[in-house]
């Protein structure tokens, strides 16, 4: 059972959502096991349901959201600091960017 601060929004999801503001040092139940939050986390913000690897993909929904980019321990706070999103694809984004102006 997780921490009852903490919302599975789907079975799929490898991130659990924060219900309310915690704060470092507060310890939680994360897949069975109890760990102590390293820093704040803000209300709706994530944390690892399980530990991931580089590469691994972060499910939120049951959808894909996201690649991890360093690795992530259980409980940890999975933000842009670690993971880069799934949503919209760089290339994309490149494409939208103002040109430059010559100086």
């Amino acid at each position: 059972m997780e921490d009852p601060r903490l919302i599975l929004l789907d079975p799929r999801d490898t991130v659990l959502v924060a219900r309310r503001r915690l704060r470092a040092g507060d310890t939680l139940e994360v897949g069975g096991t109890t760990v102590t939050l390293a820093s704040d986390l803000p209300l709706g913000h994530k944390v690892a349901r399980c530990a991931m690897a580089p590469g691994d993909t972060v499910v939120k929904y049951g959808a894909p959201i996201g690649v991890v980019t360093v690795a992530i321990a259980p409980g940890a706070h999975v933000h842009v600091h670690n993971v880069v999103s799934a949503y919209t694809p760089t290339y994309t984004l490149d494409a939208h960017k103002p040109p430059e102006t010559a100086q």
